[in-house]
């Protein structure tokens, strides 16, 4: 544990931007690691890519097919056999470790190592763990400071409505013990009006899905000024219907009814499942429960910002522990097939039940795929937005993890 502290101290002091250097140096101290390598995921989900300063540019990796996402999907070490290192009697075999950086549920990327031998890496496997995660927390920390592991994020620029919206985005997963959540958008790197919020306190989780009208900027803009209004009353303690007042307030104030803001709004109590839900909107809500598939439809009241002192009136249902939430954006649900079949019809029932036994980081980009499928890859005609949410409740004192299966060992895999 000493050795780990050390890390970690390490880490805090470093510039932001040299956090793999600290890494780098006591792995190759503490384990003899060579080619110690970071990789983030790119905002589509599709490649991981290095964090290198001197060499900005370099091909990513994809994650299908490729040991590092491996790694990166089952959230599990990969090990890969590298076969002889060394020429004579003084060569020996070499393996690489993938590990994946997931923080509080939210899969960052993977670091990479070569390490002696196979021994070695199931030896040191908990410092390993251990060093990847410290690493993880410091680079949340570092990028209010440094570009360059937002940089590693992309495979290609931004639009500036895009960069907009994915700094308002908290995160593209998040893991409790009372639930597991994750979310994706496309186009990944062009969106501009659908954005998610979420906020986890010691009793209940918000959760937001708004979708501002429009193209580009504007809708970019929008969207922004409905989520930081939504943000400033719940941080102000407001309740869900007050928190949307609030926000149809701002909207209105500055757009006079000429714009607005779809919304769906909800707030989970962990104790006792009840769920209280404010539908200002085109978002929508599927419920899994066991082998059924259902959407789960509310009142619907005014989008955020149309007219003036909108009155809302909040609904309630319970959520029962096993139960998986889909969350949806006009652009998933109104897409069209070439034949004209809207995608929430009939596909999107069928693509939750095709997905159920996925994680629920994974779950988003995998119901977008089967939505690629469905318009037979035809562009969108509008940004498409998945949410998944898998709630457990809380449990009774007691119960917090106790039986839980152990981990499992790390992948071993020959090249």
């Amino acid at each position: 544990m000493d050795k780990i502290s050390t890390v970690e101290r390490a880490l805090r002091t470093a510039p932001p931007h040299a956090l793999l250097d600290v890494v780098t140096a006591a792995l190759a101290e503490q384990c003899g690691a060579e080619q110690v390598e970071l990789l983030m995921a790119d905002y589509a989900m599709r490649s991981l890519q290095a964090v290198n300063p001197g060499l900005y540019g370099a091909e990513p990796v994809p994650i299908q097919g490729s040991p590092q996402g491996r790694a990166f999907g089952s959230q599990e070490p990969c090990v890969v056999r590298n076969g002889r290192h060394g020429r004579g009697d003084g060569g020996h075999d070499t393996v690489t470790v993938h590990l994946p950086m997931t923080i509080r549920g939210d899969r960052m990327g993977v670091l990479s190592l070569r390490l002696p031998s196979e021994r070695d890496a199931w030896a040191r496997m908990h410092y390993l763990q251990a060093v990847c995660e410290a690493l993880g927390h410091e680079i949340l920390v570092a990028e209010r400071d440094t570009d360059l592991y937002l940089l590693a994020r992309r495979t290609t620029r931004l639009t500036l409505a895009a960069e907009m919206q994915w700094q308002l985005l908290p995160g593209r997963s998040c893991a409790r013990p009372e639930f597991s959540l994750g979310a994706h958008l496309e186009p990944a790197y062009a969106i501009f009006g659908d954005n998610f919020d979420w906020s986890a306190s010691a009793d209940h989780l918000t959760l937001t899905i708004t979708n501002g009208m429009g193209e580009g900027i504007e809708a970019s803009l929008l969207t922004s000024l409905a989520v930081s209004a939504l943000r400033n009353a719940r941080r102000a303690g407001l309740g869900l219907c007050d928190q949307a007042s609030l926000a149809d307030q701002a909207v209105y104030a500055q757009y006079r009814g000429e714009a607005h803001v779809s919304a769906l709004l909800l707030r989970f109590g962990f104790r006792t499942g009840d769920v209280e839900v404010v539908d200002a909107g085109s978002p929508r809500m599927w419920r899994q429960r066991e082998r059924s598939v259902e959407p789960v439809r509310f009142d619907a009241q005014l989008p955020l910002g149309m007219f003036e002192d909108t009155v809302y009136v909040a609904e309630h249902f319970t959520a029962q522990p096993g139960d998986r939430f889909l969350f949806g954006s006009d652009g998933v649900y109104e897409a069209l097939s070439p034949s004209g079949e809207s995608y929430g019809e009939r596909a999107l029932a069928r693509a939750l039940g095709n997905t159920q036994l996925l994680p629920p980081a994974q779950v988003p980009q995998a119901v977008l795929r089967q939505l690629a499928d469905f318009r037979f890859d035809t562009p969108l005609d509008d940004d498409a937005l998945v949410v998944c949410l898998d709630w457990y409740g809380r449990r009774e004192r007691g119960e917090s993890g106790e039986g839980a299966p152990e981990a499992e060992s790390p992948e071993i895999v020959a090249i």
